[in-house]
């Protein structure tokens, strides 16, 4: 499976410093639908060109990945583009602001693009930055994203009409429910998790993590609970009807079928 088909399904991503090539093949291990080795954040000045040696190296070596490289407005974006171009490894373009810029890099790297959506003017954008082709998914970022807006990045009310906007961009343009933006707390799996939920209801299909010990919670929360399946089930197996027609007291019609078959087409990933 190629990783642009990986991030495809991804409920989970994993960020591993592209400057700590020695925490690669454990984060590859450690559960994760997809490890992005990161040039942006997580790296120091300092060591940017080693980070995207290593990043470039690991891909080309045979390793699926994803690489986020460093915004268009940074000195570090050409060399990052440059150095990933045919190592098939998923980009993840931090501060993905406009569609031209987004389609420039899907062209380069042909191996698919994430945009990371963290400024205003890359929400109001979302709608015709998802409809690149090559866009795989598209995915939030909270911390610089609240920033801007001087917000808590925890306040969920404060967040919530720009999650919801990418979360319809990506369903206008065909592609799965969004990528949440990562969570601070490492140790705290009930955070993990009442994040990963909420997101999920929102309709976001999967979450960006930065430690190993949040895949468990994270996976979790987007799996379908036992009620969920159990009511998908009933659905299903009621169809040798056509139309409209009532289970347990409620109108089941096209669009309650579909949803059950999404529930279940969860448990084949």
């Amino acid at each position: 499976m190629t990783p642009s088909t990986t991030a495809l399904r991804a409920t989970t991503i994993l960020f591993v410093p592209g400057d700590r090539p020695e925490r690669f093949e454990k984060a590859a291990a450690a559960g994760a639908d997809l490890v992005v080795i990161d040039l942006e954040d997580a790296v120091p000045h300092e060591n940017k060109a080693v980070a995207r040696a290593n990043a470039a190296e690991w891909a080309v070596t045979g390793n699926p990945c994803g690489i986020r490289i460093n915004a268009a407005d940074t000195g570090y974006f050409q060399d990052d583009l440059a150095a990933i171009t045919g190592t098939g490894a998923v980009v993840m373009l931090a501060k993905a602001e406009t569609p031209d810029l987004v389609q420039a890099v899907a062209e380069v790297s042909g191996s698919g693009v994430i945009p990371l959506i963290e400024t205003a003017r890359g929400i109001l954008a979302a709608a015709d930055i998802a409809a690149v082709p090559g866009v795989v998914r598209l995915a939030v970022g909270t911390f610089d994203l609240a920033a801007q807006l001087g917000a808590d990045p925890a306040d969920r009310e404060a967040l919530a009409t720009s999650r919801s906007m990418l979360v319809l961009a990506s369903a206008a343009a065909g592609l799965a429910g969004p990528l949440e933006g990562v969570t601070a707390a490492i140790d705290n799996a009930d955070r993990i998790a009442s994040d990963a939920a909420y997101a999920r209801r929102l309709g976001f299909a999967g979450k960006l993590c930065i430690h190993p010990k949040q895949l468990g919670p994270a996976i979790a929360a987007f799996a379908p609970t036992e009620e969920e399946i159990a009511w998908a089930h009933k659905i299903i197996d009621s169809l040798d009807t056509d139309g409209v027609w009532t289970i347990d007291g409620e109108m089941v019609d096209q669009p309650v079928v579909d949803r059950a078959q999404h529930i279940l087409d969860k448990l084949k990933h």
